[in-house]
């Protein structure tokens, strides 16, 4: 599991959506026929990257969990920007099958999985993406998806963060909160 350093609801958030990439995967594993932990699962994680637009996301995701960067040695796509085979995995990961969940807006399931993807390997985006996509996940796992207006806004009050600020704070409201001391 990936431990969110900013903690509160977005941790929780991304503790419970990891659970469901995991479920996803040991059902995965059982459609196929194959066992945890065997050269058969690398087999089938290898398959599933080969080809991520034939897959639902939370498989793709699982998948990439379970392979190394022959480059760099990290879980493939996890690996430091530059790195050639990590950028590539990490890119084609948005390829895969997104389908909203029953009695949430179209939509709120692609920014389940950006929101994920940028949690998950948070070295990659910068404070302020980090910022918004780690407080959104918990709304969106909850099926909330915000409006343009609410995002720009939420966008407009963590460009007024430090760097700091926006490492530090839990929850949107904090932002808010925060945001509103300062005058840019």
């Amino acid at each position: 599991m990936t431990a969110l350093p900013r903690g509160g609801r977005p941790a929780e958030a991304l503790s419970a959506v990891e659970a469901t990439i995991d479920d996803r995967w040991r059902l995965f594993l059982a459609e196929y026929g194959v066992t945890a932990h065997t050269k058969e699962e690398t087999d089938l994680a290898e398959m599933v990257v080969a080809d991520t637009s034939a897959f639902e996301w939370r498989v793709v995701d699982a998948a990439l969990d379970r392979l190394s960067c022959d480059h760099c040695g990290n879980r493939l796509g996890t690996g430091p920007t530059g790195c050639e085979r990590c950028d590539q995995a990490n890119g084609f990961r948005f390829a895969a099958i997104e389908t909203d969940r029953h009695a949430t807006p179209p939509g709120t399931e692609h920014g389940l999985r950006v929101a994920t993807a940028v949690a998950r390997t948070r070295h990659r985006y910068g404070a302020r993406a980090r910022c918004g996509f780690e407080l959104g996940l918990p709304g969106l796992l909850e099926g909330e998806l915000p409006s343009t207006a609410q995002a720009q806004a939420y966008r407009a009050a963590i460009n007024k963060l430090t760097e700091e600020e926006c490492e530090r704070v839990t929850s949107f409201e904090e932002v808010a909160e925060v945001s509103s001391r300062r005058v840019r």
